[in-house]
């Protein structure tokens, strides 16, 4: 039976996964609206970008938001 389940979800997983590789999600002639300001998740980039540099440094972690730099925050 165990076998069975396995063979049972790794064929799911194929599945799913191949609809990944038919086509690309983004069109190359969407792009141009995808890179629009109003898509954004913040209004203020620089603002946000110092919000998450100053819990970074409180945390003492780093996430994958693409904050720059490093270091104790001492400046």
């Amino acid at each position: 039976m165990t076998k069975r389940c396995a063979v049972l979800a790794s064929l799911l997983c194929v599945l799913c996964l191949q609809g990944c590789t038919i086509t690309p999600w983004v069109k190359p002639y969407e792009r141009e609206s995808l890179a629009d300001p109003i898509m954004q998740f913040s209004r203020d980039p620089l603002s946000s970008k110092h919000f998450e540099h100053v819990h970074d440094v409180r945390e003492a972690a780093r996430g994958a938001t693409g904050v720059e730099g490093g270091g104790c925050g001492c400046n």
